[in-house]
């Protein structure tokens, strides 16, 4: 993983251009990928697909010889989507086009403008403060020319129609956590899932530039997932040691909520937040209210909750790849919870059968304590009436619902236990 994300780290990314497309290529050789074009001009939802950005060359020299603000040493240096300049100007004019955080002074900010042409770099605080007057000589070399924005989506087919979404974006130049986390989560993550024995759904898992490639994608798969899409997760900034963070669907109560907040529950300390239409990344265009698709989003240390965010801070030396490792685990976890969920129903509900005599104890699972192992018999058992799925249950056990899956099976397996459909909860229902 974190050779991968040497490969990737100095590309030029942004929404739609080389340094996007070499990022695929890249990430390819784990998730094998179609892809998806979407040619400049095309109306794609309220939307128009922008052109395409190549930046080569860009910095700027001052009157003392400094060559500053070179993207060959940071291509934050450059504000996204810059248009192409050439000349003299002076400081004053220069500091209308520079881009600076002065509460973190020795970063570099990102910023960005995508749809309003003007030039721009992005340099420390600390550097402009030492800036002299005179003039300075600007040299931006970029062209925006007609192309495509590119989503790139991988399918793996389940045994039925009832699909699952992974999406992560791939726009941001120079940034770990913010940026390189979450294609690195979901590529790992289809490697993981392309590996199940059995899927009963179908997953789709898109790398797409934010924003611009979640319309693009609904644009052209919205239809088909508001018929087929039964759970959905945004995955973002899973690169560093913080904590874990769900943000729930904009339906609240969704499948994919109740397996995210199950399967973090079980594994302790987490966070939780309500959908916001504020704020946010993907879930935004996927949770509107003509798709109301149930997209959550599962993160570390969330965007704009972190003081690396959107800075040069934000870089390797703030990443943890171990915990990169356990986000795949995580991720992998909340879409087995999904895999497995069923309504157990107790065939022998009067009074608790006898265990000992079918030789449960002996083999309980090898995975986890006997002593949990035991809970989530008993839990099985009792609230194996119909009426709860596996998310219930773990819900008031506090067990994991993978372990209460993988008991059930046991369960199953001695005729103790039937697994029926677990009932479609009132806040899934597209229309609500």
């Amino acid at each position: 993983m974190e050779k991968t994300f040497d490969r990737l780290w100095p590309l030029h990314r942004s929404l739609a251009g080389p340094g996007f497309v070499a990022s695929l290529d890249v990430l390819g050789g784990i998730m094998p990928h179609e892809r998806l074009l979407f040619p400049t001009g095309t109306q794609v939802l309220d939307w128009t697909v922008p052109s395409e950005w190549h930046p080569r060359e860009a910095y700027f020299l001052a009157p003392d010889g400094r060559r500053c603000a070179d993207i060959r040493e940071n291509t934050l240096h450059l504000l996204g989507y810059s248009a192409p300049f050439r000349g003299r100007v002076s400081l004053a004019e220069l500091r209308e086009h520079l881009h600076t955080r002065p509460d973190l002074p020795e970063a570099v900010p990102y910023a960005t403008s995508y749809y309003s042409p003007r030039w721009g770099f992005c340099i420390p605080h600390a550097l402009l403060e030492t800036l002299p007057e005179g003039d300075y000589e600007v040299v931006i070399d970029t062209e925006l020319v007609p192309g495509h924005v590119t989503v790139a989506e991988a399918v793996l087919p389940g045994e039925g129609a009832e699909e699952i979404l992974l999406s992560s974006y791939l726009c941001h130049p120079a940034m770990a956590n913010n940026e390189l986390s979450g294609p690195l989560v979901l590529s790992y993550l289809y490697e993981q899932v392309r590996r199940l024995p059995r899927r009963r759904y179908t997953y789709r898992f898109v790398l797409l530039p934010e924003t611009i490639g979640s319309i693009c994608l609904l644009s052209l798969r919205g239809e088909h997932l508001v018929r087929h899409l039964r759970a959905g997760l945004m995955l973002t900034c899973l690169g560093d040691a913080g904590a874990f963070t769900y943000k729930r669907s904009r339906r609240g109560g969704a499948l994919v909520d109740r397996a995210a907040e199950a399967v973090l529950a079980a594994r302790g300390p987490h966070r939780l937040l309500a959908f916001d239409p504020a704020d946010g990344s993907d879930e935004r265009q996927y949770c509107s209210p003509g798709f109301n698709l149930p997209v959550g989003t599962l993160s570390r240390s969330i965007y704009g909750q972190y003081r690396e965010y959107h800075t040069s801070l934000d870089n390797k030396a703030f990443m943890d790849f171990g915990s990169m490792a356990q986000s795949v685990a995580v991720a992998l976890e909340v879409l087995q919870a999904l895999e497995a969920n069923h309504a157990p129903v107790n065939l022998s509900p009067r009074g608790e059968p006898q265990l000992g005599k079918r030789n449960l104890y002996p083999t309980l699972s090898a995975e986890t304590s006997l002593a949990q192992a035991q809970q989530a018999v008993m839990w099985l058992l009792n609230y194996g009436d119909g009426e709860h799925d596996l998310l219930e249950i773990s819900r008031l056990s506090g067990l994991s619902p993978v372990l209460l899956g993988h008991m059930s099976e046991k369960l199953q397996a001695a005729g103790l236990v039937r697994a029926d459909q677990a009932r479609s909860n009132a806040k899934e229902n597209p229309a609500c």
